[in-house]
């Protein structure tokens, strides 16, 4: 079993340092002094579970690597429609992409019984730029719990969680998602297959399109949202808002928006995604993980005021801040 990590950064170096621990043949694309530090002494991963090193071989240049049988995105999802270049080496006839992103996947409606199935969300798939580059048939769809982060070029540090659950867009256990799901599960994960696994992206997204956002234009951390009478009010406003679109696309997370708050409080001071973004100059990924649902609440007719305010205030405050130039992001 041949594995590529395409963005080998935080999430994508603990997967493939996993994989590599099960035995996999595992290959890593990065960048920079991240790069040189893989290539030099592999993968170190720091964490409350132990730590342990994984060498799996590490280039930036695809070509490098050949066809694999799966390939992991750890890239941001704003970077997904411009990866052509760099995904192509890797794709054979059979090559799944199992897409470790945040918010929306482009695939989300490949598939899917009912009046919306295989609607484009221009969003996370402008003009078709997405699905040209990586069609919907090879998704695996993946929702990423675990937190972790870059320590230093080379090594990782994980703090929480080690679910990646894992689906087929059209809810079937078929044999490409059990035999991933096993060689994470050797590497020391946990990787259910998921029937229902939209499910799952609603519920994390009921945090992320509240949270993120919110922390980016206040730059607030998660407690101190939480702890604010006002800003409670908010997230509570716009995960009622998403439970709704929800619906109306056929999801049922099962989840009260109390004990998505209150789990959000218990991470404490931690700065988002979207803000770390911010305060870096990076690009913030906006459209996977609001943009979307906004565009969801359009074509389902969902009312949605709070997402459309917020999105619109974040939205204005992504183009007027200055930015790094485009890279390739890893998540």
């Amino acid at each position: 079993m041949r594995v590529a990590v395409l963005g080998a950064g935080a999430i994508g170096a603990y997967v493939g340092a996993a994989l590599c621990r099960a035995g996999v043949d595992v290959h890593l694309v990065a960048r920079g002094a991240h790069l040189a530090a893989l290539r030099a002494n592999g993968v170190r991963v720091l964490s409350p579970r132990g730590d342990f090193s994984a060498h799996p071989h590490a280039t930036d240049d695809p070509v490098d690597i050949g066809p694999v049988d799966y390939v992991f995105l750890g890239l941001k999802a704003h970077s997904y429609a411009t990866a052509g270049p760099l995904l192509t080496p890797l794709l054979g006839p059979e090559t799944a992409l199992v897409a470790g992103q945040n918010g929306i996947p482009w695939w989300y409606f490949h598939k899917l019984p009912g009046p919306y199935e295989n609607h484009r969300i221009e969003a996370v798939d402008p003009d078709g730029a997405t699905s040209a580059v990586m069609t919907p048939e090879r998704a695996i769809g993946c929702v990423v719990y675990p937190a972790t982060v870059i320590e230093s070029p080379g090594v990782i540090r994980h703090l929480e969680g080690t679910r990646f659950s894992i689906g087929e867009p059209d809810g079937s256990i078929s044999e490409r998602c059990l035999t991933f799901s096993e060689a994470m599960i050797a590497g020391g994960l946990k990787c259910p297959v998921e029937p229902r696994l939209r499910d799952d992206i609603w519920i994390k997204l009921m945090g992320n399109a509240a949270f993120n956002p919110i922390s980016a234009l206040t730059r607030a951390t998660m407690a101190e949202i939480c702890e604010h009478r006002g800003t409670r009010r908010v997230v509570e406003q716009m995960m009622e808002e998403t439970l709704d679109i929800a619906a109306r696309v056929g999801s049922t997370p099962e989840i009260s928006i109390k004990k998505r708050i209150d789990g959000a409080q218990r991470v404490g001071h931690h700065k988002t995604s979207m803000l770390q973004d911010l305060e870096a100059g990076k690009e913030l990924e906006l459209d996977a993980v609001v943009g979307a649902v906004v565009e969801m609440a359009n074509i389902t007719g969902a009312p949605a005021p709070t997402l459309r305010n917020i999105h619109a205030a974040t939205d204005l405050l992504a183009r007027t801040i200055p930015r790094q130039p485009a890279t390739m992001r890893a998540a």
